[in-house]
């Protein structure tokens, strides 16, 4: 395997000291796009958020700081990265702010109108079918709700060349622009917009539920 599978496994589900480290730099890695996105959306103070592959629960603090009377959720299918997004919220999480468990997008262990706003960031194109996983998003999103996926490959922006050799690699799937909003329409999603910042390599994909 070379080194690069291995990075791209790691970002997949981190595992063992490499994917605890992969995870940390999570933090910082997609810190700046994660704010980029979610300038494209309003959050209420007193939301219900759930961030779906927190990582190194990043976006999870970042959260935080907006949803101030609300209650942000994780979820993560790495053990070895809900462990490390806990102790980077300990503190809110110890005064009921904050909640984090491991499980997967094509099952997610919450009933059905549950969240106001749900983010993936850097994650969705591991996801083991996009549109069914979707689908199960929506489920758990409240009618009026919103949906915000972010990353940093995609077919057809400044840095294609480099993100196939990453999607073959990581056994990714990545979409252009027009697809990637399809996508979400025929999941179910209404409003779907998408918004790329083309010379960063950035996508953010809204979508709503009726």
């Amino acid at each position: 395997m070379s080194n690069m599978s291995k990075l791209l496994k790691q970002c997949r589900k981190p595992t063992g000291w490499l994917g605890r480290s992969v995870a940390r730099g999570m933090n910082i890695s997609h810190s700046k796009l994660t704010s980029w996105g979610l300038n494209h959306i309003s959050i209420r103070e007193d939301a219900t958020v759930l961030d779906i592959g927190c990582g190194g629960g990043g976006t999870i603090k970042k959260l935080t700081r907006i949803v101030i009377k609300g209650k942000v959720y994780g979820i993560d299918y790495s053990e070895d990265s809900v462990k490390i997004s806990q102790n980077a919220n300990k503190g809110a999480i110890q005064a009921g702010r904050v909640e984090i468990r491991q499980g997967s997008v094509s099952c997610l262990p919450y009933p059905e109108n549950t969240f106001d706003l749900i983010t993936a960031i850097e994650t969705h194109y591991f996801w083991p079918n996009l549109v069914n996983d979707l689908k199960e998003v929506l489920r758990v999103l409240k009618p009026g709700g919103t949906l915000i996926m972010m990353g940093g490959e995609y077919k057809g922006g400044k840095y294609d060349e480099r993100n196939q050799k990453w999607v073959e690699f990581g056994n990714m799937t990545y979409h252009r622009v027009d697809e990637f909003k399809q996508l979400i329409s025929d999941a179910g999603y209404i409003k779907a917009q998408v918004f790329e910042e083309y010379d960063k390599g950035w996508i953010c994909g809204i979508g709503e539920k009726a």
